[in-house]
């Protein structure tokens, strides 16, 4: 009797413990979207996937106080749903902007980069070697729109070099889609754009402009850092996810990640 009531007495403290962790552990709504490619996307059966929503993964690995539930919405659900509360972060590619940083939390880490440079045509390589050398070149750069984050990076390289700038022209719209082709027609010489669009448009066999790949060359300028963006609340988890993300940089989880979605270390083009 005395046996049956100490084993009663161990299965309700067992029960006891783990619904107290149970009860410890918070649920984090992670809304991410659904075709950034290799970012945060859906996989062939539904489920989210992509080098940011691996390191979210990894984080959540880390964090035993946490368990991420993941999302995948439109890209105005997700910046609508995450400033409101419905999401306590989002994880879209983003690049950091004034209007973000009034509007969310970003932390000091960030998850990804994104890697922009300069398409141009091949038969220019002997001149341009890089950012600077398309400067002395002639600057002449596809229009960028305003309210596109890649104006902003324009803008900081000609705040750097006051005497070699590019000639950095606003567009009235936010992606020009025969870009590349004004480049090849001579309009101008350059056309500012990500990397990864550049390898899947025309590097890529299936991409549209495939059968330009030997007329356009390519060559980085710097890797621009990708954050997640957590809802005004929520400054503990942020300061949590920052220690995560430090220790998954330091024990090369991210770099092997990285690897795997983009084929090398995308943070090796981050400078600043």
């Amino acid at each position: 009797m005395k046996k049956d009531v100490k084993k009663i007495i161990s299965i309700l403290l067992v029960l006891l413990l783990a619904s107290s962790v149970f009860a410890k552990t918070r649920k984090i709504h992670v809304a991410h979207t659904v075709t950034n490619v290799p970012y945060d996307f859906l996989d062939e059966k539904g489920k989210a996937d992509g080098f940011e929503i691996a390191v979210l993964k990894a984080v959540d690995e880390l964090l035993p106080q946490y368990k991420f539930v993941f999302h995948g919405v439109s890209d105005e659900e997700l910046l609508i749903g995450t400033e409101a509360g419905k999401y306590q972060l989002g994880s879209k590619g983003a690049w950091m902007t004034a209007e973000r940083a009034k509007k969310f939390i970003i932390p000091s880490q960030p998850l990804a980069a994104s890697v922009i440079g300069i398409a141009y045509r091949a038969e220019n390589k002997d001149q341009i070697k890089d950012l600077e050398s398309f400067a002395r070149y002639s600057g002449k750069l596809i229009p960028i729109s305003p309210q596109s984050a890649q104006y902003s990076v324009i803008q900081d390289y000609n705040d750097k070099h006051a005497d070699n700038q590019i000639k950095l022209v606003p567009s009235d719209v936010f992606d020009i889609a025969d870009s590349y082709l004004w480049v090849l027609e001579g309009r101008y010489d350059a056309y500012f754009v990500l990397k990864l669009s550049f390898e899947k448009n025309v590097l890529n066999e299936n991409g549209p402009y495939h059968q330009f790949a030997d007329k356009l060359a390519y060559v980085p300028y710097k890797g621009i850092p990708t954050w997640p963006l957590f809802n005004k609340k929520e400054s503990q988890l942020a300061a949590d996810y920052d220690k995560a993300v430090q220790e998954l940089r330091e024990n090369g989880t991210i770099s092997k990640l990285s690897q795997k979605y983009f084929g090398e270390d995308v943070f090796t083009f981050v400078t600043d």
